[in-house]
């Protein structure tokens, strides 16, 4: 009876090793995964990311937002060539070089708008490229790998029924917690892309702003607003980096349940700093 009882407590206790493995490395693998393709998306550009979403919000910038743009852009030559008349007492003091001075203004304020997208790219193909350097010296993983896996396992084996099955229970709902993180994860990176097809869906009218003192203020918010949204993937980068240090810290191989739930603590953590990282580089670089 005893030989009996034995190898059903075996057989369960088999089965809840198998479950409880299988809801851990589900587990590491769906973070892991999904930290780990923060560093590629972060340092794509925005023509790399979505082709086909790039292109649509280029001809609409080009063929929509560009008559606004120059609409507004006469309206600001016509109102600066106006003021600078004035301010010479109605041309009774007149001197030929402030014609060449508003000539020039206006020039490269033309210049401006008609290259939107190459200044617009430039910003954040200088964000990738830092990114890229950031992900280098960034060397943390931050990956659970299949020693881990392993050290666990023995440990796990080593356990009573009892707290295998509520191992068991912990494991599948921490599982179901971290996948859930990992889709918050995914939207916050793949919303930064979003807001930056956004921002610069409408790049041509506060680009028109430039060629007046004091509409220009609309344009030099703008261009700080496109740095901060590109220098949000550095943020995003150094926050990875310290999840890294933070998941290496943790010891799997004493306490499993404690473990558990810190991963559970750290990635909450992230998923919060990740979030965080768009409003700090607007705080940074002074941008509304």
């Amino acid at each position: 009876m005893d030989s009996i009882l034995q190898q059903i407590t075996d057989w369960l206790k088999g089965i809840l090793v198998s479950g409880i493995m299988d809801n851990l490395t589900n587990t590491f693998t769906s973070v892991n995964d999904e930290v780990g393709q923060i560093a590629a998306d972060v340092a794509q550009t925005p023509s790399a990311f979505m082709p086909g979403v790039f292109n649509m919000i280029r001809n609409l910038s080009d063929n929509v937002i560009m008559p606004i743009a120059g609409i507004v852009l006469t309206f600001i030559a016509c109102y600066e060539l106006i003021q600078l008349i004035i301010s010479y007492n109605n041309l009774a003091s007149f001197e030929t070089w402030f014609i060449w001075k508003w000539i020039f203004k206006t020039f490269v304020a033309v210049e401006l708008i008609t290259h939107t997208f190459d200044f617009t790219m430039a910003v954040f193909d200088v964000a990738g490229h830092v990114v890229s350097q950031a992900g280098g010296l960034i060397s943390g993983s931050t990956a659970v790998d299949a020693s881990t896996l392993a050290t666990m396992q023995s440990t796990i084996e080593a356990m009573e029924t009892g707290p295998l099955f509520g191992l068991f229970l912990q494991s599948f709902v921490v599982q179901f917690l971290l996948k859930l993180l990992s889709v918050i994860i995914f939207v916050i990176v793949n919303g930064r892309m979003i807001e930056i097809y956004l921002m610069v869906s409408m790049a041509p009218i506060p680009f028109a702003t430039f060629g007046n003192k004091e509409q220009s203020m609309m344009g030099q918010n703008y261009v700080r607003s496109l740095f901060a949204l590109g220098f949000q993937g550095f943020l995003i980068m150094v926050c990875v980096g310290i999840y890294a240090v933070l998941i290496q810290s943790v010891a799997f191989s004493s306490d499993i349940i404690g473990s558990l739930w810190k991963v559970m603590g750290y990635t909450v953590l992230l998923a919060f700093t990740l979030f965080k990282t768009g409003a700090v580089a607007k705080s940074i670089l002074h941008a509304h």
